[in-house]
């Protein structure tokens, strides 16, 4: 079983936490890929994705992925597990945090994957967000906010990962 860990990053966050997250499940069980070098190819590759966005501005989709996003609709994702993570600034744009993960769960799911790594938004100061579930108890995928709760970061990213992987296996 292989991961691919796709991500797209401006300031180096998003890349990090992809990269503490490879680092954390061990580079023989993840490879990873900045999608403004790789493009989204090799996401036919993986039967397990994992997928990192950030959000910018007010509520905007990070450039690389904005770039591809149209792409997103040829893959039959049928077969494939996904899982979400995403960067924002829930002070700074109170209103908008984590909105572009949510965009890309709501591109993802008529493509038909199984979403694993819902995640509860207890422990965040925000006002609105489109990254959350229906019922509005949990995030899509995990909410990071490096800029504000950066030292809450390497915690969650571990937590997140568990889950991640004990809901793969009751998948199996």
């Amino acid at each position: 079983m292989k991961i691919g860990l796709f991500y797209g990053s401006t300031t180096c966050f998003t890349e990090m936490t992809a990269e503490k997250m490879q680092a954390f499940l061990g580079e023989d069980l993840v490879d990873i890929y900045n999608i403004k070098d790789s493009g989204l190819t090799p996401i036919k590759d993986y039967d397990i994705l994992i997928l990192g966005i950030s959000t910018w501005d007010y509520g905007e989709l990070q450039e690389d992925w904005e770039a591809l996003w149209d792409e997103l609709d040829n893959f039959d994702l049928k077969n494939k597990t996904v899982a979400l993570f995403g960067q924002g600034d829930q002070l700074g744009y109170t209103d908008w945090f984590v909105d572009a993960m949510g965009l890309l769960h709501d591109k993802l799911l008529p493509l038909g994957p199984q979403i694993v790594g819902y995640w509860p938004n207890q422990g965040y100061d925000f006002a609105e967000s489109k990254a959350l579930t229906e019922d509005k108890s949990h995030f899509v995928g995990l909410a990071l906010d490096d800029e504000d709760q950066f030292d809450l970061s390497e915690e969650r990213i571990a937590t997140w990962l568990t889950q991640v992987m004990e809901e793969i296996a009751e998948l199996s």
